[in-house]
Parts: C-alpha cells; structure tokens; sequence
C-alpha cells in the first residue's frame, strides 16, 4: 500500500489548489487579486446595504467579528471568500490604481539641522497619521485613544502645513473631538523609505518623528474646495466611499509642532518658521 500514499497525497493538494482561502483578521476586507478595480457610481444607490445602514464599516463600537456580516471567526482563522459581489465592491471601495496619484520626484529628507523644513517635509510626504484624542467611550472615558487617519496637506506639488482630514460621525474619534476638540497628530519617517534604506529603527532618534497638536475644525465652506482636492488628490478611493456615512472635512489648527530627528534631543518649531518655510 505504501506506493499509493504519494499519489493520494499528491492528488489532495491539487484538490486544495482549486479553492482559494484568504488568511484575515477579523476586520479586514476581502479583495480578490483577481479582481479589475475600476472605476464606477458607488453611491447609495448601488452600494449594498451593508455598506451603508447602521450595520456600516464605521458603526460606532462594532464587535470585532461579524463587521461585514460574517459568522463569528477567531481572528487568524482560515475562511472562504465572499462573495465574488462583496468581493468586487470591497475592492472597489477601498483600492485604486497607482497611476491615479502622482509621485513625489522628492524622495530624500532635508538636512535634520532644518528643523522647520524637515517638519513640513514629513507633514507633507505622509499620507497618514495616528490621532490621539480623549476617549468619550464608556470603559476609557477620559483616556487617550489613538486612531489611524489618511491626511493631507495639500496637493503634492502644493504643500500648505496645514493638516485636512476626510471623517465621518460614525466613527469614534469624532464622537470624541465633539466633546473636546483638542488632539495630537503624530507621523514618522518610517512611513516612507529613508528609515529603511539607512536601517533606522523606527524609534531611533535618527528616524524623525512628527507630533502636531491642536484643536481639529470643521473645514469652512470657502476652503472646502482646496480641502476636497488636498484628500482626493492624494487618496483618490475617498471619493467613492459610501455617502450615507456622512462624510465631512476637517482640518488641524495648530497650536505646537514638536519634532525629534536626530540624536541630542527635540525641537519645538515655532508656528511661524514652520509655516513660512516648505518641504521643497
């Protein structure tokens, strides 16, 4: 019997092979690799409404499993795809082609002697960020809560200083700016290439680090049109996600730039040299 146990075990790969499985954690999103993403209406009216009633992506305080209506998973465990709908739409929803967002020509930090330029360099350059805002949840009402944001300060050939941000009501870190509107934006190199290229480690000191803080505010209707090109231009997928969420622009007034980009210390940059200098 011994010939045969290579062939059957041969024979259950093959089998295995024809059906593809996706390794995710509970809150991640299903996308086919072999999926076009185009693209195409994703308004209300043709999202599903799983993407839009108050089961959302961005329901306040969803539980960690059974965000897009699946059964309950242990996070790490091997399940089926989607369907091939959800799957295109998920796709659709939170991708886009490369060649939508232009690239910067500037990839190489300013001298770290530049304090100012190499703040805007890093405010400019990163396309996301981590928020920390006061907590107005029940069990961490009153402490820090850190949430991940797609940024911008302008287009990438038009830098401004000034931090917008794409947001909507469902998601907790707005419930917490509505009660205390103060909060801090911290990015790091580590983000792009430079801290790997020169094996930084991300909390060498030589690998900068960025923390703005400020009082967050609801972009005015007579900047509303720079806000909405600074986002789309860098995060084109924005502006295809689903309106019923309630989507709005908001923006950092800053009150201290605080940066660490070599070794000996950290700068307080004051808000006039940080914004009459540029990242160019």
């Amino acid at each position: 019997m011994r010939p045969l146990c290579f062939p059957l075990a041969l024979f259950a790969n093959i089998l295995c092979l024809g059906q593809t499985y996706t390794l995710r954690s509970s809150v991640s999103w299903v996308v086919s690799s072999n999926d076009v993403v185009e693209d195409a209406d994703l308004s209300e009216e043709v999202a599903p409404a799983l993407l839009v009633d108050s089961a959302g992506l961005w329901k306040q305080a969803y539980p960690s499993s059974n965000v897009l209506g699946d059964s309950v998973e242990t996070p790490g465990e091997l399940v089926k795809p989607e369907s091939d709908n959800v799957a295109q739409l998920s796709s659709r929803l939170f991708s886009y082609r490369l060649e939508k967002v232009k690239k910067s020509a500037s990839s190489s930090p300013p001298p770290h002697q530049e304090t100012a330029r190499t703040a805007r360099y890093i405010a400019h350059y990163s396309d996301w960020g981590h928020l920390a805002t006061i907590s107005t949840q029940d069990k961490i009402k009153g402490l820090p809560f850190g949430n991940i944001f797609s940024v911008s300060d302008g287009t990438l050939d038009n830098s401004t200083g000034v931090i917008y941000f794409y947001v909507t009501p469902m998601d907790n870190t707005v419930a917490d700016l509505r009660m205390n509107p103060y909060a801090s934006l911290t990015f790091s190199e580590a983000e792009g290439e430079f801290c790997r290229q020169m094996v930084y480690d991300p909390e060498d000191p030589r690998c900068a680090r960025l923390t703005l803080t400020g009082k967050m505010v609801e972009v005015p209707p007579e900047e509303l049109t720079f806000a909405k090109e600074a986002m789309f231009s860098r995060h084109p997928v924005m502006a295809k996600w689903p309106v019923g969420h309630k989507w709005f622009f908001m923006k950092l007034e800053l009150i201290q730039v605080w940066l660490q980009d070599w070794i000996g210390g950290t700068s307080l940059i004051p808000l006039e040299d940080y914004f009459k200098t540029t990242p160019f």
